[in-house]
């Protein structure tokens, strides 16, 4: 892999690597390779093609992301001709996505908090995605009973449906249970999808109109990885969540 682009940024420093070989791209901030995507933009992480698997299932048309990285999902949603606005802190991120990462004009980007993005709003979207993290961490403010009462009260009701990536560093690590039980006191509806026996993976929550949702499967296929990809969506199950 070789460097092609470095960006300082308020939040650290951002790299762009490409792995010719492969006609891979990655965006790595603080040593955390962030997005992995071929060289149209498609992301090659099994999580990335779940989310966007769930959100075809839910027919959502008009979509709020928060957090954006290389963008690889607002790129695939706009492929498929869904209505998608990124929220980003990082003006850097949006910069990125766009030149590397082949984010379309056509995804609204915005500088902002994504509480703070939700708080000066009064648009319904049919889903939001959260897939925002300062180090290994989803923000504090970004795990509250208050920030889900206030994604809900911008979700078209009765269909829209709320997800979320976390990160489990292994069967033991509780913290996606633990998101799960406090979007349950603002949504009744909230399921668990993971993968059991993977360490450091990504889980996710999703709450909302959600009962009816399969295992999602793929469906925008990148060009190199599929049959990776196709197995592991095939080893994630809707499991139940533990309230403690």
């Amino acid at each position: 892999m070789i460097s092609i682009a470095r960006l300082d940024s308020e939040f650290g420093e951002i790299e762009v690597l490409e792995y010719r070989a492969r006609k891979l791209f990655f965006y790595v901030q603080g040593g955390c390779f962030q997005t992995e995507a071929d060289r149209n933009g498609i992301g090659l992480s099994p999580y990335v093609h779940a989310i966007f698997g769930l959100l075809k299932q839910s027919k959502a048309q008009d979509v709020l992301m928060i957090g954006c990285g290389g963008g690889c999902l607002g790129t695939m949603l706009a492929k498929a001709g869904v209505q998608v606005t990124v929220v980003d802190k990082n003006p850097v991120a949006f910069e990125i996505a766009r030149g590397y990462f082949c984010l379309p004009a056509a995804v609204r980007c915005h500088v902002a908090d994504g509480r703070e993005f939700l708080l000066g709003t009064h648009h319904q979207y049919d889903a939001i995605v959260l897939d925002a993290y300062d180090g290994d961490k989803i923000p504090a403010h970004l795990q509250t009973s208050k920030f889900f009462d206030l994604v809900r009260s911008h979700l078209d009701e009765p269909g829209g449906c709320f997800v979320s990536n976390v990160h489990a560093l292994h069967d033991l690590d509780r913290a996606p249970d633990r998101y799960a039980a406090t979007a349950h006191r603002t949504w009744r509806d909230v399921r668990l999808l993971d993968t059991r026996g993977v360490m450091g993976r990504n889980a996710l929550v999703v709450a909302g109109n959600v009962r009816n949702l399969q295992q999602p499967s793929l469906h925008m296929p990148p060009l190199l990885d599929r049959q990776e990809i196709i197995s592991a969506l095939a080893n994630m199950r809707f499991r139940p969540w533990q309230c403690r």
